[in-house]
């Protein structure tokens, strides 16, 4: 590559670790402000109930006086404690199945491949429901649903690095070296498998945000007492009609903005990672 070019993709190698920071930061803050909030900022205010938005409450209330401003910051606040607790365990069990099915026997690589395609056929949100209705309902069921469902997409691509890993030379002179499986995992296979590990833990979290919002919608994932925002949207649901439009509206457009926030920050950390992808 000549010099120029090399600065060139330096420069984008900058920016793209800058504006991932950012975006870090501002996740951060919309998760921290919501758990910062008192309960009494999002309470029961009669007097209050059915307002427009206002300086006083930019969301508008409710139809019990709520603040929505500061209830849909707290539900954003358990969506993405949800998201992540999720989908940390679906992470694990996909680089756990994936390295399995790549390093294993034949028959647990058929086992799972098996499963994977079996589960990938089933759309998520119906899994979802039958997982949570079968644990009756509740964040305990809304957690495994979610988690149970969203590995596989990374549980196969990191197969397929494994598979590529097992095959380079290295790996072959350590084992002629005399090194075990276990030091060969420890000291190749995890630490090339570390960047796709957090890009995948970072992509699956608009997901799993987006489908605990939808199931809690349906009445199937957190109880009505919870300031989440499904819960939110399907309470708007029934005042819609009488022109309190905006209990779905700031809600529904503060969810998807920051959906999609989180899923540039996931495809700037791939970019970031990939000392090949900032150069092109």
């Amino acid at each position: 590559m000549s010099r120029t070019g090399y600065k060139k993709g330096l420069n984008r190698r900058t920016k793209t670790l800058f504006l991932t920071l950012f975006l870090s930061v501002l996740v951060l803050l919309v998760y921290a402000s919501g758990i910062l909030i008192p309960g009494e900022a999002a309470g029961t205010n009669i007097q209050y109930a059915g307002q427009p938005p206002s300086w006083a409450h930019p969301f508008g209330t409710d139809n019990l006086g709520r603040d929505l401003l500061m209830r849909t910051l707290k539900g954003l606040s358990v969506s993405v404690t949800v998201g992540i607790t999720a989908s940390c365990v679906s992470a694990v069990i996909a680089i756990l199945t994936g390295i399995a099915t790549a390093a294993g026997l034949r028959g647990v690589d058929g086992v799972i491949g098996w499963i994977i395609d079996l589960m990938m056929g089933i759309p998520h949100t119906v899994l979802i429901l039958l997982i949570s209705f079968s644990l009756g309902r509740g964040l305990k069921g809304l957690l495994v649903g979610i988690a149970a469902t969203h590995w596989t997409s990374l549980a196969r691509l990191i197969r397929g690095e494994v598979l590529q890993l097992r095959s380079a030379h290295y790996i072959a002179a350590s084992r002629r070296l005399g090194k075990s499986g276990g030091w060969i995992l420890t000291h190749h296979l995890l630490p090339h498998l570390a960047p796709q590990f957090i890009v995948g833990l970072i992509l699956m979290f608009p997901h799993a945000i987006l489908h605990e919002a939808s199931i809690s919608f349906l009445g199937y994932g957190l109880s009505p007492e919870q300031p989440a925002i499904g819960i939110i949207l399907a309470e708007s649901m029934r005042y819609l009609s009488s022109g309190m439009w905006w209990m779905a509206v700031f809600p529904g457009l503060l969810l998807v903005l920051f959906v999609l926030l989180l899923d540039r920050l996931g495809e700037n950390l791939r970019a970031a990672l990939d000392p090949y992808s900032t150069q092109e």
